[in-house]
């Protein structure tokens, strides 16, 4: 996302070392390692990027190094020298973690309700399965700014008490409520979001990547983020401010 925007920001012509946050299929990385001269430090959350990431590391030897680890634990790399030039985050998922059914990222997925994107404590179901009623609701209501966050809860409750509610029921319960209500986006949207960034603890693990990116980078280095949602934007915003 922003590839050509991003890279005439972080201005990776004049050589250095860059920490690419959000892997992911190596787009961002991949662009930046094009000069010779650049290095590459790759973190994602996500055991699945794992092969590109020994693709990478054979084709570039000694100028790439990738970390399974979450990007809020960056701080915890040892840089060999002090040549930092960028730090970079593309927010949310990548198209491969959405067409992954098994994630259960999408409304559009059927099964097990999961959203986890790597190293997490507990998944969708987790919550929607044993969470009452009042904070589910705070929860849809906070995090994806759902107007019928009380009322979907509800209904969750309600249900669940007969079986498990899986990603296709969860859709369903949503269109019960929304039913009348037509809008530009999908009736689950808000409700997915906010169960993504639960999960994921998607803003704690923000806040503390910026606070860490910032002790990390010299003077005269870069700190891009690209958002995905307003709840990210308006963090972005604040802390560069």
């Amino acid at each position: 996302v922003l590839l050509n925007e991003l890279i005439s920001i972080i201005s990776p012509l004049y050589g250095g070392t860059f920490i690419d946050c959000t892997f992911g299929q190596g787009g961002y990385s991949k662009k930046i390692l094009e000069n010779k001269e650049n290095k590459i430090i790759a973190i994602d959350r996500d055991k699945d990027v794992l092969n590109s990431a020994s693709r990478f590391e054979k084709q570039y030897s000694n100028r790439f190094k990738f970390y399974n680890i979450k990007f809020s634990k960056l701080n915890k790399i040892k840089l060999k020298n002090n040549d930092l030039r960028g730090i970079i985050f593309d927010l949310g998922y990548s198209i491969n973690q959405i067409k992954n059914s098994k994630k259960g990222l999408s409304f559009n997925d059927t099964g097990e309700l999961n959203m986890r994107m790597g190293i997490n404590e507990f998944s969708a179901n987790d919550f929607i399965s044993t969470m009452d009623e009042n904070n589910l609701s705070r929860v849809f209501k906070i995090l994806g700014d759902e107007r019928y966050s009380k009322k979907i809860a509800r209904e969750i409750v309600k249900i669940r008490k007969l079986k498990t509610i899986k990603t296709e029921d969860l859709v369903q319960i949503i269109d019960s409520v929304k039913k009348y209500q037509k809008t530009k986006i999908h009736n689950s949207t808000k409700i997915f979001q906010a169960l993504r960034i639960l999960v994921n603890k998607e803003i704690s693990e923000l806040i503390n990547a910026l606070i860490n990116s910032f002790h990390l980078i010299p003077v005269g280095g870069v700190i891009a983020v690209v958002p995905f949602h307003s709840l990210e934007d308006k963090i972005v915003k604040f802390f560069f401010k």
